[in-house]
């Protein structure tokens, strides 16, 4: 049954349609049945150059007759900076941690320090792009090899360390994808702290890269280093349950004799950093500040056993997407909460800001001249009068009922599209 099942998996990974991400670039090379609950996939994509392995704990019963048409809801476990996507069944004792819940959870490679991003590489983009092959490619593969209930409200993420950040970063960038994340010891703030800019150039290398090839130069080219940070996009995350666990580096119940842990003391500072940011926004968030603890596996097990009841009951009764909402990105264009944003700045990497956007408008900051197209919300083929930046323009949306409308160059100043 278990290779029958494979089969129709790497079937549907095969003849998938194309999506714009280059989802059908993801081949499946080999798959390898650990445990009863544990699978190890080996794949190759061109968005990394190299084949890489993703492990996934299925619940309990998943082949059994009884629950061949149940669905479930899904856990992105991410492992930390020079670790493995072993790290998490191996050391994390999650397959214990996760018996008898009705879960599914992804535990993705991301090399010794590929920080859940596609890498800057003094300009030239990837590979690796690491995000493109988590958020892009191996989510939609997924969704369709598993028995997953794939959206938001039934999707979590969470991590260790750079994991911690990756959970965030994917989050803040890709709220419209979950509605839980967790950050473990999370390094949530890359603009803080002495170590940081040192750890990130290290790991690099180890991964075969140079120094500044993940964000950038950190003097030179700060927008890369602020555009996936946490706390930079913060106000994207409203609308999800999120929870924070950091100790202060000191003594704590796993360690015998009075010790400092220097790695421990710079994230939980990343992470009180990130706590002010999100309390300045009206974010709700929990915080669990245990004081004294290391930058170690028995506390990053704990902190998942702690945060496992708060996610089921999240899947139980997910939060709503927010509406109106607001999104920052840096990117000249993105798609989120179905309003796809194209800026026309043709060189400077900046910060553009979707404010307040729903079926009845939005505005739009930073931006240099756009082409905003909405959601299907509308009646396909219908015309309406749409007032972008205080003018009327009549337009019609297309066959789904989305408008495609564009917005003038105002130098970056705010304009304002009314749908009445």
């Amino acid at each position: 049954m278990r290779r029958l099942l494979l089969a129709l998996a790497l079937a549907v990974v095969l003849v998938a349609p194309a999506a714009p991400a280059r989802a059908d670039d993801l081949r499946v090379t080999g798959a390898q049945q650990l445990t009863a609950r544990l699978w190890d996939y080996t794949m190759e994509t061109p968005a990394l150059g190299k084949p890489v392995h993703t492990r996934v704990l299925l619940p309990d019963g998943y082949d059994g007759r009884a629950a061949q048409h149940r669905r479930y809801p899904v856990l992105w476990l991410l492992h930390g900076g020079f670790g493995s996507v072993r790290d998490w069944t191996e050391s994390g004792d999650a397959e214990r941690l996760t018996a008898g819940l009705d879960l599914i959870v992804v535990m993705p490679e991301d090399g010794a320090g590929g920080w859940y991003t596609d890498w800057y590489n003094n300009g030239r983009g990837g590979p690796p792009q690491w995000e493109t092959f988590h958020m892009s490619q191996l989510l939609p593969w997924v969704d369709a090899t598993f028995r997953t209930i794939p959206d938001r409200g039934h999707r979590a993420i969470a991590g260790l360390s750079t994991g911690g950040f990756g959970a965030m970063h994917d989050a803040a960038r890709h709220p419209d994808l979950f509605s839980f994340a967790a950050s473990f010891s999370g390094a949530v703030d890359v603009l803080r702290g002495p170590l940081i800019v040192g750890v990130i150039g290290a790991e690099a290398i180890t991964d075969g890269g140079g120094f500044d090839d993940v964000f950038g130069n950190r003097i030179f080219h700060e927008i890369g280093w602020r555009a996936g940070n946490p706390v930079d996009l913060a106000g994207n995350l409203r609308g999800l349950n999120l929870r924070l666990y950091s100790g202060n580096g000191s003594q704590g119940p796993f360690e015998r004799w009075p010790t400092f842990d220097l790695v421990e003391w710079s994230v939980h500072d990343m992470t009180d950093a990130f706590a002010r940011r999100l309390t300045s926004l009206d974010i709700p968030y929990t915080y669990d500040d245990y004081g004294g603890g290391t930058h170690s596996w028995p506390y990053w097990q704990r902190d998942l056993q702690r945060a496992l009841p708060a996610m089921m009951a999240t899947f139980d009764d997910p939060p709503p997407a927010p509406s109106p909402f607001t999104y920052t990105s840096a990117d000249r264009s993105y798609d989120i909460y179905g309003f796809d944003v194209r800026d026309h700045r043709s060189t400077l990497q900046a910060f553009t800001t979707l404010v307040d956007a729903d079926r009845d408008g939005f505005r739009l900051d930073g931006a240099r001249g756009a082409t905003v197209t909405t959601p299907c919300s509308y009646r396909p083929r219908q015309r309406k009068v749409v007032w972008i930046g205080g003018r009327p323009t009549l337009e019609r949306a297309d066959a789904c009922g989305a408008l495609a409308l564009e917005l003038p160059d105002r130098g970056g100043l705010p304009v304002a599209v009314r749908i009445p």
